[in-house]
């Protein structure tokens, strides 16, 4: 089966030259022609949940580039084709069984299938994530991705947006202080998932390569429309501005 109709990828303003650097890996709940399409054996309405893709994390991420200027690059395919924002060794790279929905399409994926799908959507996905990034000699990457306020039957998220960080929390830590400072927000730090896996986007894109990021976690019932994807985009881009303002000159006073 062959994939040359189908990008694993896509680039939004791919022209522009600015240190940032957004990217969205699970952007779509696409599946590709050569996977089976459809829905991977799923109910449609699954496909519309969070296993899929972040729902709202698309909108925020292109409104976002748009608002500092910036490139971008998304996903094209779910996360259940095979996930982009894992290692390549990670057991969760390709997922049977995803918050209570078996996955029929994947139940009997072997380690050959899981390296067809890595070679067909995840590596194309991360040699563009590299290409891009390295356009610039101090980009800066923020990983958008947004969550559900509710697991299963774990108990409520309370936040509104979090910021994952691991080792690096240079720009993480002025951009949670700024975020904390808004009166309406509840702000997770590392909520409401800690940290990265190893081999992950960030890691392989960023700590890998010293460059400067942070991960923002959006609670996707605030990410439903247009709307509310510009409106989070633009009260974004102000503040991460700020928080590189005081990354690379924390003395600095407004």
């Amino acid at each position: 089966m062959t994939t040359a109709s189908f990008e694993p990828f896509c680039l939004h303003g791919a022209e522009r030259r600015s240190r940032w650097l957004i990217a969205c890996d699970h952007a779509s709940n696409a599946v590709p022609p050569c996977i089976g399409g459809g829905t991977l054996g799923l109910p449609d309405a699954d496909m519309q949940r969070h296993i899929a893709y972040d729902i709202g994390a698309a909108g925020v991420t292109r409104a976002l580039a748009d608002a500092l200027d910036a490139p971008a690059i998304l996903s094209n395919f779910s996360r259940m084709v095979i996930d982009p924002n894992r290692g390549p060794n990670d057991p969760t790279l390709l997922m049977k069984l995803y918050d209570g929905s078996v996955i029929p399409a994947n139940r009997h994926a072997d380690s050959v299938e899981k390296a067809r799908r890595t070679k067909a959507f995840h590596a194309p996905y991360h040699d563009a994530y590299a290409e891009l990034a390295s356009q610039q000699d101090d980009t800066v990457i923020v990983a958008i991705h947004s969550f559900t306020s509710q697991l299963s039957s774990r108990p409520v998220r309370p936040w509104h947006v979090g910021v994952l960080h691991a080792t690096d929390d240079c720009l993480s830590s002025p951009l949670l202080s700024l975020l904390n400072d808004e009166d309406d927000l509840c702000v997770g730090d590392n909520e409401p998932y800690a940290s990265h896996f190893p081999g992950d986007a960030i890691d392989r894109h960023a700590l890998q390569t010293g460059r400067a990021h942070t991960l923002i976690e959006l609670r996707n019932d605030l990410i439903e429309t247009a709307e509310q994807q510009i409106a989070w985009a633009n009260r974004l881009a102000p503040i991460l501005t700020k928080a590189l303002t005081q990354m690379e000159a924390p003395d600095a006073t407004d």
